[in-house]
């Protein structure tokens, strides 16, 4: 009689397993977050300064003054701020001219950024003489000295030019309108020197007459707008004149046509009045 084989118990505690392996689990979890909780701040301290070390080498001296030599060029030193000290100064120079409201004429002054570099401001005649004249108007005042002050901020050579518009002009004063543009382009530059201190040896003037308009003259509204002063100031300095030798460029000893022997005959005449007279 074959013998009756027991059936094998079903293990019912398998879930065990996994349960211990999920309390493992969890339990790593809280070391690892407790830890990280628990700062310690001389191990941080120390950590952080290797890892700048590492980042930030210092770089120790040249053993000699010739093994290093440093650009003292002043222009590379301050040409990275150039640009934004000009971008500083036009815009203040826009809200100067926005600011002289009582002037009717400030709204025609106009300042423009070239390409290369140089900043022109384009004022009117009218806010700065009256008809005719070249003596400068109480009212242009205000303005020319916040000009002044951002010729000197931005410490630049600057060119102030005069132009009138085709209408001939003879009076005693001013026979021409080369005259007038230029007497203009001086009195410009003697109130921003001499009253409000801007360095002459950075000033220069200009007169072009009615040479240089910037539309046509046919009618009283063009004819205004070629009326005008330019003061350009300049992205590069001028080239200084060079020195010449004695007989080198003298005109005195070499006539010109037309039985010209000498400039000093081109010059005007003063008359005892104070005025001035055509050669």
């Amino acid at each position: 009689m074959a013998k009756h084989k027991h059936e094998e118990h079903e293990n019912h505690e398998r879930w065990l397993v996994s349960y211990a392996d999920f309390i493992t689990l969890l339990f790593a979890f809280f070391v690892v977050m407790y830890s990280i909780s628990s700062v310690n701040v001389g191990k941080y301290r120390t950590v952080s300064e290797s890892i700048k070390a590492a980042l930030n080498p210092v770089v120790s001296p040249p053993a000699s003054p010739a093994a290093f030599t440093l650009s003292t060029n002043k222009s590379a030193l301050t040409a990275p701020d150039a640009p934004r000290s000009k971008e500083v100064v036009v815009r203040k120079l826009r809200n100067l001219v926005k600011s002289i409201t009582a002037v009717p004429q400030m709204s025609a002054v106009r300042i423009i950024e070239q390409i290369n570099g140089d900043i022109v401001i384009t004022i009117p005649d009218q806010l700065l003489f009256n008809s005719g004249e070249a003596a400068v108007r109480t009212e242009a005042l205000p303005f020319l000295e916040g000009l002044s002050g951002a010729l000197v901020e931005l410490n630049r050579h600057t060119k102030v030019e005069g132009h009138t518009d085709n209408v001939p002009i003879r009076t005693a004063q001013f026979p021409s309108n080369w005259e007038l543009s230029a007497a203009r382009a001086v009195m410009v530059v003697r109130v921003l020197s001499e009253l409000y201190g801007v360095p002459a040896d950075h000033l220069a003037a200009v007169g072009h007459a009615d040479t240089r308009p910037v539309t046509a003259n046919l009618d009283l509204e063009q004819r205004a707008k070629n009326r005008r002063v330019e003061v350009v100031i300049l992205e590069q300095a001028p080239t200084p004149p060079t020195l010449q030798t004695e007989n080198e460029g003298d005109l005195s000893e070499q006539p010109m046509e037309g039985g010209v022997s000498s400039p000093s005959q081109l010059a005007p005449e003063v008359s005892r009045e104070g005025g001035f007279k055509a050669p």
